[in-house]
């Protein structure tokens, strides 16, 4: 089969890749209907995460259930599913607790790599939810978007305590950042921030159901949202970035108790002992447990309450993946689509 390969920071290849077989009999064996870049792929790309040796790439996908393990009792071939980011057994305590990115089974999809024309999912029974039927061509973007990002997104608003009669703040204006938006506003928040620069993305903000959008960041970002809550800040912050300087913009653009859910994956993030301790905060995050939600984001789009899919705007055949990895690195593209 063919499929994305990492080789080297900016060095993105597609290339031919080992038809994936079924090794465990929880497994499944997927065709992929749709892949996607993710925001965190760029890390690797642009160097700031060491890359050991060549490393197949991808870990948000939806397509057909092709072939399944000798254990697996809820899928059969030819359905359409949707997975997360996380494989995970879904029965574990943890996970009966809504926390299957912390599965004591989980395998990172990361290090399968579904940027390819097929993948192996493993715990597929508790990883994978199947719609219905085969959805139209013009929904798979949305039920690709709900394998990660629109995932991490519900998960950062709900992390956040985003709901009726609340202030929402989002820090960043990527794909994540962009779908906590609309998951604030689907979860009932009364008034969203966007704190974004990029006019496109501004405009995709409103579109989700943003109110407001503050173009400033660090601290004049802080005392513009402390300027917009009469001083007090926002009842919920979304961080969606994982710098130093989003995480401190968004601790210290809350209110004293309120909620910070924080979903960027981190890099070199050191948060200051005083300070976090005189912010009064309430910090929740991490890697989300998008198989909590699945469900739920499923039916919304499956009967169009929500289109999360708009965030993909460059949409490319998988043999163009480097040319998607660039447009993302340039900020030219929010979210790269590919097509197998």
């Amino acid at each position: 089969m063919r499929g994305v390969v990492m080789h080297a920071p900016g060095d993105v290849r597609v290339e031919d890749r080992p038809d994936p077989r079924i090794e465990q009999p929880t497994d499944a064996i997927i065709k992929v209907s749709a892949a996607c870049v993710c925001g965190s792929d760029l890390w690797p790309y642009r160097g700031i995460e060491k890359l050991e040796a060549a490393t197949p790439m991808g870990h948000e996908y939806v397509g057909v259930v092709e072939e399944v393990g000798s254990e697996v009792t809820t899928l059969k071939p030819g359905q359409f599913v949707v997975g997360s980011f996380w494989a995970s057994d879904n029965t574990c305590e943890i996970c009966r607790a809504g926390y299957q990115s912390g599965c004591v089974h989980r395998v990172l999809m990361g290090t399968i790599g579904t940027q390819a024309q097929y993948a192996r999912i493993p715990l597929a029974d508790g990883t994978l939810v199947a719609t219905p039927e085969v959805p139209p061509a013009d929904l798979i973007p949305g039920y690709l978007a709900a394998s990660d990002v629109l995932g991490t997104g519900w998960f950062a608003a709900v992390a956040a305590e985003a709901g009726p009669g609340k202030t929402v703040a989002v820090v960043g204006d990527g794909a994540v950042g962009l779908l906590a938006v609309l998951a604030a506003r689907q979860l009932g928040a009364e008034r969203v921030i966007a704190m974004s620069r990029h006019e496109s993305r501004q405009k995709l903000a409103r579109e989700f159901g943003a109110t407001d959008i503050v173009t400033e960041r660090g601290e004049e970002g802080i005392e513009r949202i402390r300027e917009m809550t009469g001083g007090l800040g926002a009842h919920s912050v979304v961080e969606a970035v994982g710098t130093q300087e989003s995480m401190m913009q968004a601790i210290n653009s809350a209110r004293h108790g309120g909620h910070v859910g924080f979903v960027g994956v981190t890099h070199d993030v050191a948060l200051p002992g005083l300070g976090l301790f005189g912010a009064l905060v309430h910090l929740h995050g991490g890697p989300a447990p998008v198989r909590r939600f699945l469900p739920d984001l499923m039916e919304l789009i499956g009967d169009r309450t929500i289109d999360p899919g708009r965030v993909f705007d460059l949409d490319l055949p998988l043999d163009r993946a480097a040319e998607g990895y660039q447009a993302m690195d340039e900020r030219r593209a929010v979210k790269t689509l590919l097509r197998p």
